[in-house]
């Protein structure tokens, strides 16, 4: 799977911003929208955002970063089962590494009746990436800010994906960008990738307008509801109730002109 996002010319005058400019919009309290599209409208949006003053995060010299992030759930998925039940209150656990600085974290994301995702994180080891369960500060973490102890979760899905971070003039709010987004299921052993596929989350502290979100119109982006942790669950556990995720899927290979591929 290649991706040609290296190559934009946008690069050569898109602003960039460091890692400790970031601290004043870390928006852990937010609404989060996400975005799918495909990597050659990807394209016309960063134009359109270098020409509207957003600046890329430059992390290690590059304004591209690959990531890793692992998902713990229980025996049942329960936290998968919940987000496909629609329950409004619901929360993930994940490990999560930031590849160009080796920085790895322990995540709780939850999310409210009111659709406010509120994210709480602790630094561990990178060696504790792969399962955190036998580190005390990690397990006595997870019991205090999620409903899961460490008995009852253990890794089932890895997502690898290559991220731009854009941030407004006024950084009062922040784009992530996903490419080249791969699966590795630890249940089934499966592995998968969504091609030219690219996952856009606009995350603003409220419903407040912007102008990402009139690029995104202006570039026939529309929003969608779409998780990473779901669509890699679907389509590499054939065993995972997940009837209603298999709209996404469509949606995705619709969008992208190709079948996902599962190995």
């Amino acid at each position: 799977m290649g991706t040609d996002v290296d190559s934009f010319k946008v690069w050569e005058r898109m602003g960039t911003i460091k890692l400790e400019e970031m601290d004043s919009i870390k928006l852990m309290n937010r609404v989060d929208t996400k975005y799918l599209t495909i990597e050659s409208v990807l394209e016309k949006v960063l134009e359109k955002a270098a020409d509207n003053g957003y600046r890329a995060l430059e992390v290690e010299g590059s304004t591209i970063s690959p990531y890793n992030s692992l998902y713990f759930d229980t025996d049942s998925l329960k936290m998968f089962q919940d987000h496909h039940n629609r329950r409004l209150v619901r929360q993930k656990v994940r490990t999560r590494v930031y590849v160009s600085t080796s920085q790895t974290f322990l995540e709780i994301k939850r999310k409210n009746n009111k659709g406010r995702t509120k994210k709480k994180r602790t630094e561990i080891p990178s060696e504790a990436f792969a399962d955190f369960r036998s580190n005390a500060s990690a397990a006595r973490f997870l019991s205090e800010h999620s409903d899961y102890s460490v008995d009852l979760i253990k890794p089932r899905l890895e997502t690898l994906f290559r991220r731009i971070t854009l941030v407004n003039r006024a950084k009062t709010e922040r784009l992530t960008i996903d490419t080249s987004l791969r699966f590795i299921n630890h249940d089934t052993s499966l592995t998968a990738d969504l091609g030219s596929a690219v996952i856009i989350e606009l995350k603003q502290d409220g419903r407040a307008e912007s102008e990402m979100k009139r690029i995104l119109l202006d570039c026939r982006v529309k929003p969608v509801r779409i998780s990473k942790y779901c669509i890699g669950t679907t389509v590499t556990n054939p065993s995972a109730k997940s009837n209603r995720f298999k709209v996404k899927v469509r949606k995705i290979e619709k969008t992208t002109g190709e079948k996902i591929i599962v190995r």
